[in-house]
């Protein structure tokens, strides 16, 4: 359990996600975080340079990858701090964010900015030489399609592994699946109530370029398909058999989102409203077994909850990351939860997964709940590439 990780109360801004191949799709991913962070960080006044280290994640190469870190550093107005580059497929976030806990907890810094982004639009194709195949012929990489269809464990489809879940768990129904996804999209259209008033808690603008000398700005989600119940019923499923038909899974996007992780007066310091306080408490991981991704929630969310000296009916908040709808009927079947009360305003299942800065949002989303609530703890846990979970308690005051 941490004690001196913080995270101030509006210290924390994402951006629309915007479906893939639509307006952000030409902006290099770096390029595109480190401007807006700079905006946001203006728009509230706090100089950059109070950040004393940078934590970077991303994982869909982009050019200068190599450099990631310290040019996003500069790039958001400090360039003379150092940062790290993680890249933990769809637990990106959750990793980041422990990872400047850990920090602060070892005494490492006092202040430091997390800072987290992905293109999934216009994907990189990369080759390495292959001296000893056949005519030298080289070895090549879609990074997008090749790894979504299971990458070294090839034609496993990540829906494949969704649809394992199901077949070992058993009792998950199409009709399970289809009844909680057009929840999910109820939810959604609580944020957009009242001009988006939820959304408006956390979310700013982002500028794109449409020509040299002409730009313009992505204010709201784009790319959100409107799902009802009646026009999921009829969808067939995408693997013969299955239960997720093409309605009850997410879509690649692109988006950045950034949070202040500091100890706490600093994070008192930087808050907006100095009567609320948000701890991170905890962080679980977890391995399935292979081709079962959406099992490793489950083992992540109890860590997490044991490290934090709670139980899951501590919780007032629960968010996921829930790239198929079987993730969260799985995981309230094993772990006693009403699964049309949980990931309330929003979910990636609705919104789009640009990877890195997913479960960023959903976590700065469950923050803003708890405050909704009056306080109390939140669990965030979400299913990563390698059938590899993480998850993260905060707590709000």
């Amino acid at each position: 359990m941490y004690s001196k990780a913080f995270i101030p109360y509006g210290g924390y801004y994402s951006t629309p996600f915007v479906r893939w191949q639509g307006s952000l799709q030409n902006e290099h991913a770096v390029e595109l975080a480190g401007s807006t962070a700079k905006k946001w960080l203006a728009s509230r006044a706090i100089d950059p340079k109070i950040f004393e280290y940078l934590v970077f994640g991303k994982t869909i190469g982009q050019l200068w990858t190599f450099y990631d870190a310290p040019w996003a550093a500069s790039l958001m107005g400090n360039p003379d701090i150092p940062g790290m580059h993680i890249t933990q497929a769809c637990s990106t976030s959750t990793t980041v964010l422990n990872q400047a806990a850990m920090a602060l907890e070892a005494g490492l810094y006092e202040t430091s900015f997390c800072l987290l982004t992905d293109r999934c639009s216009n994907g990189p194709f990369t080759v390495w030489p292959n001296p000893k195949g056949p005519g030298g012929e080289l070895i090549s990489e879609s990074w997008m399609m090749d790894n979504f269809d299971g990458g070294p464990w090839k034609g496993v489809p990540m829906v494949q592994t969704a649809e394992n879940v199901v077949n070992k768990a058993g009792g998950i129904t199409k009709e399970d699946v289809d009844r909680v996804t057009a929840r999910r999209y109820e939810q959604y259209q609580d944020a957009l109530a009242n001009d988006r008033a939820f959304q408006k808690r956390y979310m700013i603008p982002v500028e794109y370029k449409i020509s040299k000398k002409k730009t313009g700005l992505v204010e709201a989600d784009e790319g959100v398909t409107p799902t009802t119940l009646e026009s999921l019923t009829p969808l067939k499923p995408v693997i013969p058999g299955g239960v997720h038909s093409f309605g009850a899974q997410t879509h690649p996007a692109d988006g950045n989102c950034g949070l202040i992780v500091a100890t706490k007066d600093k994070a008192r310091e930087l808050s907006t409203d100095k009567s609320l306080e948000v701890q991170i408490l905890s962080y679980g991981y977890a391995r399935a077994e292979e081709a079962h991704m959406a099992m490793a929630v489950v083992p992540a969310a109890r860590m997490a909850l044991e490290k934090a000296g709670i139980g899951i009916k501590d919780v007032k908040a629960i968010k996921s990351h829930n790239p198929f709808t079987a993730n969260d009927l799985y995981m309230a079947n094993e772990m006693g939860i009403d699964v049309m009360t949980m990931n309330n305003y929003g979910c990636s299942l609705v919104y789009g997964h640009p990877q890195g800065p997913t479960a960023g949002r959903t976590i700065i989303e469950m923050i803003e709940e708890l405050v909704i609530l009056g306080g109390g703890y939140g669990l965030f846990t979400g299913c990563a590439a390698g059938d590899t979970g993480a998850a993260l308690v905060v707590k709000v005051s």
